[in-house]
C-alpha cells in the first residue's frame, strides 16, 4: 500500500517530523513550569517563540497543498482516509495565521504567564492587565483571521481548536440550561449537608504526600516507564504519550487537594499513555478533543475518585503513608462537601460548573469586543455573586488573577471543563448499563475492567472518529447534559 500512496506517505512523514518538534516544545514548557530558574524566562520565551515559528513554517511548506490534493486521489483504506482528514484539519488550522501573528502570540503569552506568577501573589491587577491587553489584542486578531478563512464567528474559531463540532450557539444552549438548575441544586445540597464536616487541618509533609500520590498512581495503573510526577504552581498534565509529565502542588495542612489532584491528572495521563501506538506522531493518534480529555481526568477524579468504593480503597493507604486513621464516612463527607468558594481548582463537583459559566461568559464577550480587559474585575465580581453568592471586589488574587489559561491566549478552552464533566457522567452511565460487572469489580477493589472499557471505547480510538461519533458509539447518543444533572442529583441528593 505504501508504494501505491506516495503522497499520503510523504504527509505522514512530514507530520511525524512536526510531532517530534512538538515533543521538544512540550518538554521545554514542562521545564519552564517546574524546574527553570526565574531569570531564565526571557531566554526560554525567545527559544519557545522561535520553535513555534519553526513548527508554523513546517505547516506552511508550499508543497503540502499539492500533496493533499494528490493524496485524496490515492487508494487509501478507511483508516488512512480518516488520518488524511485529521492531517488536513491540522494543516488548515495552522496555515490560517501569518508567521508574525504566531511569533507575537507566543512572545506575549510567555511574558504574560511568567509575570502572572508574581502579579497574582501581589494582587497586582493593573500590572497584569498591561500584559494581558496585548494577549487579548493578538487573540482577537487571530480570531478575525480564522473567521475570515472559515466563515465561522471569531469566538467559534477559537472553540473549534479545542472542541471540534462545538460552537457558541450549542454552548449557549447547554450552559443556558445549566444556569437554570445549578444555583438551586447548590442550595438544596447545602441544606442536606448542614451538619456535615470537612477534615480538620493537619500537618503532612510534601514527602509523605508525594509517596501517597505515587501509590495512588500505581493503583490507577499509571505507567512510570513512560511518565513522572513533579511540582508546579498550577497542576497540569503535559508531555507526549511516551513521556507523560504530570504535576501537583502540596499544602502541608491539607493532603486531600493534592491527592485528588493527582488522581485527576492521572486520568489525563492514562488517556495519553493509551492513545493508539500505530498512529503515534500523526494527528489521528492524538486525543479527540479537550472536552474528551477532560472527561477522562474528571472520570478518574469524580466518577471514580469520589465514589464510596474508591474512598474505601483510600482509607488504608492514607493510614499507611500519613498515619491518619479516617473512617469511610469522614472521607465521604470531606470529598462530597459542597460549599461555594472563590477558587476554581479547589471547587467541589457541584459548584465547579458555576466557575466555568462565569469564565465562558467573560471570554465570549471579551473576544467579541462587547467588553474590554478593564471591565473584567467588576464583571467577575457580579457573576461570582450571581452564581455563588460571593464577592471578589478588590481581591484579584482569588478572583480574575487565579487562572493561568488566559495568559497565553487560550480562549475557548474553559468550556471543555464542564463539557468534560458531562461526557464523563454519560460514559459512566453507559458503562454501568452495558457492563454491570464493572461495578461489582470496583466494589472488590478491581479497577481493571473499568479501565478496559475506557481503553476500547475512548483511549485507543484517538481521532479516528469525530467527537459526536466517538460518544455515540460508546454510549448510544451524542452529548446529553441530562446525564450530568442526573448524576449530581443521585450522588448529592439521593434522587
Amino acid at each position: 500500500m505504501a508504494s501505491e500512496c506516495p503522497f499520503y506517505q510523504k504527509l505522514c512523514a512530514h507530520f511525524q517530523g512536526i510531532f517530534h518538534l512538538q515533543h521538544l516544545q512540550a518538554m521545554a514548557g514542562w521545564d519552564q513550569a517546574t524546574m527553570m530558574p526565574a531569570q531564565g524566562n526571557d531566554a526560554r520565551s525567545n527559544a519557545l517563540s522561535e520553535l513555534a515559528v519553526i513548527i508554523h513554517q513546517r505547516y506552511n511548506q508550499t508543497a503540502l497543498g499539492d500533496w493533499f490534493t494528490h493524496a485524496e486521489n490515492e487508494t487509501l483504506d478507511t483508516h488512512q482516509h480518516q488520518s488524511l482528514r485529521e492531517m488536513r484539519r491540522r494543516w488548515q488550522q495552522a496555515t490560517m495565521l501569518p508567521v508574525d501573528v504566531v511569533r507575537a502570540k507566543s512572545l506575549a503569552g510567555n511574558r504574560c504567564e511568567h509575570a502572572w506568577r508574581t502579579q497574582r501573589q501581589e494582587n497586582d491587577w493593573q500590572g497584569f492587565a498591561k500584559n494581558f491587553k496585548e494577549v487579548v489584542a493578538i487573540s482577537r486578531e487571530e480570531a478575525k483571521i480564522r473567521s475570515a478563512a472559515t466563515g465561522m464567528s471569531p469566538y467559534d474559531t477559537l472553540i473549534d481548536q479545542y472542541e471540534p463540532e462545538m460552537n457558541q450557539q450549542r454552548l449557549d444552549q447547554i450552559f443556558g440550561s445549566l444556569e437554570q438548575w445549578l444555583p438551586n441544586l447548590i442550595q438544596e445540597v447545602q441544606e442536606v449537608q448542614h451538619s456535615w464536616q470537612r477534615l480538620p487541618a493537619g500537618n503532612y509533609t510534601s514527602a509523605e504526600q508525594k509517596q501517597l500520590g505515587l501509590e495512588m498512581m500505581k493503583l490507577l495503573e499509571f505507567d512510570f516507564e513512560h511518565g513522572r510526577l513533579d511540582i508546579s504552581a498550577h497542576p497540569f498534565c503535559g508531555g507526549v504519550p511516551d513521556d507523560v509529565r504530570i504535576t501537583t502542588r502540596y499544602e502541608t495542612g491539607d493532603f486531600t487537594q493534592s491527592l485528588m489532584g493527582i488522581v485527576h491528572e492521572t486520568g489525563h495521563a492514562r488517556y495519553e499513555q493509551n492513545l493508539p501506538g500505530p498512529w503515534r506522531g500523526l494527528p489521528i493518534g492524538e486525543a479527540r478533543s479537550m472536552g474528551i480529555h477532560e472527561s477522562q481526568s474528571l472520570f478518574f477524579e469524580m466518577q471514580l475518585g469520589h465514589s464510596d468504593a474508591f474512598l474505601r480503597l483510600l482509607q488504608p493507604r492514607i493510614k499507611r503513608f500519613l498515619n491518619v486513621d479516617l473512617s469511610a464516612e469522614q472521607l465521604r463527607q470531606h470529598y462530597l462537601y459542597v460549599k461555594p468558594g472563590l477558587i476554581r481548582i479547589e471547587a467541589d463537583e457541584v459548584t465547579y460548573p458555576a466557575h466555568i459559566l462565569l469564565r465562558y461568559q467573560i471570554e465570549r464577550d471579551l473576544i467579541s469586543g462587547q467588553i474590554e480587559v478593564d471591565d473584567i474585575p467588576e464583571l467577575w465580581d457580579q457573576l461570582m455573586q450571581k452564581y455563588l453568592g460571593l464577592s471578589t471586589a478588590g481581591n484579584y488574587r482569588e478572583g480574575c488573577l487565579q487562572d493561568i489559561h488566559w495568559t497565553d491566549g487560550s480562549f475557548g478552552y474553559f468550556p471543555s471543563y464542564t463539557l468534560g464533566a458531562m461526557y464523563a457522567a454519560q460514559f459512566y452511565s453507559a458503562m454501568m448499563q452495558q457492563s454491570p460487572a464493572i461495578e461489582t469489580a470496583l466494589e472488590q477493589g478491581n479497577l481493571a475492567p473499568m479501565f478496559q472499557w475506557l481503553k476500547t471505547r475512548v483511549w485507543q480510538l484517538g481521532c479516528l472518529h469525530t467527537t459526536d461519533r466517538l460518544v455515540s458509539d460508546a454510549t448510544g447518543e451524542i452529548l446529553n447534559p441530562d446525564y450530568f444533572y442526573t448524576h449530581l442529583k443521585k450522588r448529592y441528593l439521593g434522587q
